[in-house]
């Protein structure tokens, strides 16, 4: 192939990868939007104790609900883009080969789970007599639902469009929630109601997501289901070692709202629960392009193209860290005005939530080396590292929390958010044999903190840290945009990523091609497009 046509593949693959990421930037925007409403609708509705009671039993659902799926849902995301899709494709196999085990482990565990309501909910919950047993019991008993939707959304993200995976997990299930809540609010229902009108839009998802699956995967065109040994062999292979990591990094703010439960209160609980929904929605940015690109990764990847996969790893990440790093030291400047709005029994949060804030910078500053590391297939490596933030995580927690309470909570997850990922990004460079990290990205960062950090001490110091101070700097920052849109450079910039975005139409017929083909094996060269 000539320099000039590898140029125009690698044009290609850019542009593939920034459309894909508008669309999930735009999904995450309306996903954060929906989850803070659900927030103020949960902490409005049922205060810091019954917030906290439902947020303790949300942090039941993700922890046992991604244990359950065992790193079967990313190795969907890993596998199906390898494969060839359509009745004639050998893409459908994996699916007996996902869901029959994570199924049945879920069943199982849901009745076990109904056995122990009782001991857990001494555990968990402050009052032995209250809500906590019936919460456990709904959160047991829908387990397999849960589980069900989480593989299936995986499916659809690797083999449809990311506009599909967006219409289901960043509008559909998130607009649901809030509404069906808020809906138990209104009618004087009690936290139980109100924790199934969380747990309901799953259902949902599970039809939208298997009618989206019949098409792309030849469902009902002859597509062979019965899997060979390989491919158990190939995909557990994968999927095992994930899945203690897929726990992990699901479950890092629930288990720290389980562990204040126990140590500290509900109420404690209730709290770190809105300083987290706060802290995680600047993470939207980073998990909207990562469910639009993780499955182009993976393609790449497996075809031995590190240096395409490479270049759609720093335009992305510099994207998530001009995005996300002026809403993080916001948040950290302004943590009481934005708890504020939460009600004032959540103003001893503010701390946490500038600790935090810090934190998820060192997070969204690495971008998706994760997400490189898993598409590369080293989901081992990605353990070690996972494992390694949770112990601290946990130890910390362990001393901290009874002494510290939120803060403490805030102190020992910051910790493990650090270390994890400062070892995922060394070791995705070591798996790649690519720069990574490079001095754009760094001058990026600079160039975003710095502004950002210059108009938040203006906005603190003439107006204070609360609702004032934070509209102030608000309005200081869009016209700081404004005034830079002015410069011709700027501009010319905006319009070549504007450009990106547009499809060609080969693009558009690759990504919506229901037969499209993907390399069935890493380093193989069998049903490229």
């Amino acid at each position: 192939m000539s320099d000039r046509t590898d140029r125009a593949v690698d044009g290609g693959e850019v542009r593939r990868g920034t459309r894909n990421g508008a669309v999930g930037l735009v999904g995450a925007a309306v996903n954060g939007l929906l989850g803070f409403v659900l927030t103020l609708v949960i902490v409005r509705g049922f205060g810091p104790t019954g917030s906290g009671a439902i947020f303790t039993a949300i942090g039941v659902v993700t922890i046992v609900g991604v244990l359950c799926c065992a790193g079967a849902d990313t190795a969907l995301v890993w596998a199906l883009p390898r494969r060839r899709l359509g009745s004639r494709g050998d893409a459908a196999r994996l699916l007996p080969v996902a869901l029959v085990p994570t199924l049945l482990g879920s069943a199982v565990v849901a009745v076990v789970g109904l056995a122990l309501v009782g001991p857990l909910a001494q555990v968990l919950f402050d009052r032995p007599g209250g809500d906590g047993p019936a919460l456990l019991r709904l959160a047991f008993a829908t387990l397999p639902l849960t589980v069900a939707m989480t593989m299936l959304v995986a499916a659809v993200r690797a083999v449809r469009p990311v506009t599909a995976v967006v219409a289901v997990q960043y509008v559909l299930v998130p607009l649901a929630r809030p509404l069906l809540v808020a809906a138990a609010v209104v009618g004087g229902a009690g936290v139980v109601l109100g924790f199934g009108g969380w747990l309901l839009p799953a259902a949902l998802a599970v039809l939208a997501c298997a009618l989206m699956l019949v098409g792309p995967l030849g469902l009902t065109s002859g597509a062979v289901l019965r899997p060979e040994r390989a491919d158990w062999r190939s995909f557990w292979g994968f999927a095992l070692p994930r899945a203690a990591s897929a726990t992990i990094d699901a479950s890092s703010m629930w288990l720290s709202v389980l562990l204040t439960s126990a140590l500290a209160g509900q109420a404690d609980a209730g709290v770190l629960g809105g300083v987290g929904r706060y802290v995680l929605a600047g993470l939207l940015v980073m998990q909207g392009l990562r469910v639009a690109v993780a499955p182009q990764l993976s393609r790449l990847l497996g075809q031995g193209r590190t240096v395409e996969a490479a270049e759609v790893y720093r335009r992305t990440t510099m994207m998530i860290i001009m995005l996300s790093w002026p809403a993080y030291l916001v948040l950290g400047f302004f943590a009481p005005g934005f708890l504020s709005l939460f009600g004032p029994e959540f103003g001893a949060g503010a701390t946490a939530m500038t600790v935090l804030a810090g934190a998820m910078m060192v997070n969204s500053g690495v971008g998706i080396v994760q997400t490189m590391l898993l598409m590369s297939g080293n989901s081992g490596r990605h353990l070690m590292a996972a494992a390694t933030g949770l112990v601290l995580n946990v130890g910390l927690a362990l001393v901290l929390v009874p002494r510290h309470g939120v803060l403490g909570a805030a102190v020992a997850w910051t910790v493990g958010i650090v270390v994890e990922n400062l070892l995922a990004a060394r070791a995705a460079r070591a798996a790649i044999g690519q720069p990574l990290l490079t001095g754009a990205l760094l001058k990026a960062g600079a160039v975003a903190g710095a502004g950002t950090l210059v108009l938040a001490t203006l906005g603190a110091t003439v107006a204070g840290r609360g609702v004032a101070g934070l509209t102030l700097t608000v309005v200081l920052l869009v016209a700081g945009c404004a005034l830079l849109l002015l410069d011709r450079r700027v501009r010319r910039v905006v319009r070549a990523a504007a450009a990106t975005l547009r499809p060609a139409p080969r693009d558009r017929q690759d990504e919506g091609s229901p037969d499209r083909t993907a390399v069935a094996g890493s380093g193989g060269t069998r049903g490229m497009r």
